[in-house]
């Protein structure tokens, strides 16, 4: 496969810029519902997404916020109800009409919510492998439904992209399907099928990595759900294919010298008969009350081999709270 597939996915959101396709991406996430926010139907039927990047607590003190791949705007104009603010959110797309189609769907917006303006979203052409967008001025960059469509050494110019333009302790909020079985070469090489994000699918272990390749010294897995299944009655596998969707928040942190923080959701709980136990290196257990910690942190108190601490498996949820 060749850079050809990136035109194939630019054909396939052109048509549905155009006319919306509810079941193309068909996220099992609900839509955010919060006070005076009223989201034109035009726009939850483009909502082209595997789940949400919009989480409150990241959305702090105004923070300017770079969302690429715009589909319908919705979450842009959820992005705005916490910056509201000219170019507050800066929306990046390569396919003209999907800009398009956002600008008249905020133009509806404005009728709806009388705190929305059109000028808190900046809409810019462009590559999320060349983003239009200076170095470390964005607080909160997020994609959805998006990097998963790319082949991995696009991966890459993309996360380092994303790095870039994000501030020292900046966010970025991701979701994108993950598929922990081998995906037959195909599938993968089936440049629409890649294009409607199931078969570029990577295993959750190798999307992390591509995370902290670029950087990013600390990584939040959110949320973990069923997404597709790719069976043998619908597609070209000698087996049912299961994908999921994953929502991450990779925070521009100094890497550790010792690698990178990943929370999956564990969490240790002392059970010994001391009022606490205190590993020496800032990991303090009180008796029976749980701490989230990041798997570095699970694997060196397994280590220890002590009947006393108890380590949860993965819930792949996450929300902060942790030990670092």
């Amino acid at each position: 496969m060749n850079d050809t597939y990136l035109e194939t996915t630019k054909d396939v959101y052109r048509k549905a810029a155009e006319t919306p396709d509810v079941g193309l991406c068909c996220t099992t996430t609900p839509i955010w519902q919060l006070p005076a926010l009223d989201i034109p139907k035009r726009m939850q039927e483009m909502n082209y997404g595997c789940g949400s990047t919009v989480h409150p607590r990241d959305l702090v003190n105004n923070p300017k916020i770079l969302y690429v791949g715009v589909g319908g705007g919705m979450e842009l104009l959820q992005f705005s109800y916490f910056s509201r603010q000219k170019s507050g959110v800066i929306g990046v797309d390569v396919v003209e009409e999907m800009l398009t189609a956002s600008r008249d769907n905020f133009s509806e917006a404005e009728k709806l919510n009388d705190w929305f303006d059109s000028s808190f979203v900046d809409l810019r052409n462009g590559d999320a492998l060349n983003l239009p967008v200076e170095d470390n001025s964005i607080d909160v960059a997020a994609q959805n439904c998006l990097f998963n469509i790319f082949k991995e050494s696009d991966i890459k110019k993309a996360m380092d992209e994303m790095y870039r333009v994000l501030k020292p302790h900046g966010r970025l909020v991701m979701s994108d399907p993950v598929c922990n079985q081998t995906m037959p070469e195909n599938l993968k090489e089936d440049e629409r099928l890649r294009a409607l994000c199931l078969s570029g699918s990577l295993p959750l272990t190798d999307y992390i990595k591509k995370i902290t390749n670029a950087g990013f010294g600390t990584v939040e897995i959110r949320a973990k759900r069923p997404y597709r299944v790719l069976s043998p009655n619908h597609y070209a596998t000698q087996e049912n294919i299961f994908i999921e969707s994953v929502e991450v928040c990779a925070i521009k942190d100094p890497m550790p010298e010792d690698g990178p923080c990943v929370f999956t959701g564990k969490t240790a709980i002392y059970i010994g008969t001391e009022e606490y136990f205190d590993d020496k290196k800032g990991h303090v257990l009180m008796q029976n009350q749980p701490l989230s910690i990041c798997d570095k942190t699970a694997n060196t108190l397994k280590s220890l081999d002590r009947e006393d601490i108890y380590i949860s498996p993965s819930t792949y949820f996450y929300d902060g709270g942790g030990c670092c």
